[in-house]
């Protein structure tokens, strides 16, 4: 199946906020990481964390730990430049941290406006590992080409905090606890023996087909293999057949809109938050079917 890409450039002209437009350009050679960098610091704070909706539905200005998991994508996709903005981040996410290395899922919101009830109303006093394991799983990408985020002691302390939570999860977790943790343990693989054993148990609760219910989501909300596994060449793609891979790569390519974007198939909570996600999912469905040889 193939896909319009200048469509897909019309749309993001059209509709995707800055700094998706200039995350698009990447790879095409049309953006550069300076100019990707300068987009993200609209969203950055004087002590190192980012909010201002960052994380399209989070649109209250504080640091947040789930904006944070954002700026990391950001910074893999600059490399093999790096930022100082990333160990800065990294600084922020220590000082947040609870004392078992892990972070909550999100941290009192000084206005609710364009907010999800799930940010708004989030226990800040516990540690969250859907939050805690899609951030350093994200950091731990960017670790890979930039040694200060490598070496920080707060990626250390999470990595710790996220191979023991993930002990605890089986066939009753969250979809999205159950993706991130097997996103965490891809990521870490290569430096942390027990990932290997613990991505295999993980696997047994994902059915063959992929197809994960959303508990509490939009109604047939359902999380699929690329939701696990997006790219090739990855421990955790030896969860899912060739097949099923292929499929869900097809009905990934069959969901560009005719005005060329994708869109999202779970609740949003703003009109700026509904576009702002088309515009980040755009961005992501042409990476994934680009590394994966469908573009």
């Amino acid at each position: 199946m193939s896909i319009d890409l200048s469509a897909v450039s019309s749309f993001m002209a059209t509709h995707a906020r800055l700094l998706d437009r200039r995350r698009f350009g990447l790879p095409l050679g049309e953006s550069d990481p300076a100019a990707v960098l300068v987009a993200l610091d609209g969203y950055r704070n004087p002590d190192g964390g980012y909010g201002w909706g960052l994380e399209p539905d989070l649109r209250s200005p504080e640091s947040q730990p789930g904006a944070a998991a954002h700026a990391f994508e950001v910074f893999e996709e600059i490399a093999p430049a790096t930022a100082p903005q990333a160990t800065a981040l990294c600084d922020w996410l220590e000082s947040v941290s609870l004392p078992d290395g892990g972070l909550p899922f999100a941290l009192p919101v000084t206005s609710s406006a364009g907010c999800a009830p799930w940010w708004a109303g989030a226990d800040t006093t516990v540690s969250s590992l859907q939050i805690t394991s899609v951030t350093a799983a994200a950091a731990l990408r960017v670790a890979a080409h930039d040694p200060a985020v490598a070496e920080h002691p707060w990626l250390d302390r999470a990595v710790r905090y996220c191979l023991a939570a993930v002990e605890k999860v089986d066939h009753t977790s969250h979809a999205y606890v159950l993706a991130f943790a097997v996103r965490f343990l891809d990521a870490v693989h290569g430096t942390a023996p027990e990932a290997a054993g613990l991505l295999e148990r993980l696997g047994e609760y994902i059915p063959a087909d992929g197809r994960v219910r959303v508990e509490g989501g939009a109604e047939d909300e359902t999380l699929r293999p690329l939701d696990f596994a997006p790219f090739p060449d990855r421990p955790a793609r030896a969860l899912f057949a060739q097949e099923v891979i292929d499929a869900d790569l097809d009905r990934l390519a069959g969901l560009q809109r005719d005005d060329g974007g994708w869109t999202v198939d779970y609740a949003t909570i703003s009109p700026a938050g509904a576009l702002d996600w088309r515009g980040y999912t755009t961005v992501r469905a042409v990476e994934v079917l680009r590394r994966n040889g469908r573009l």
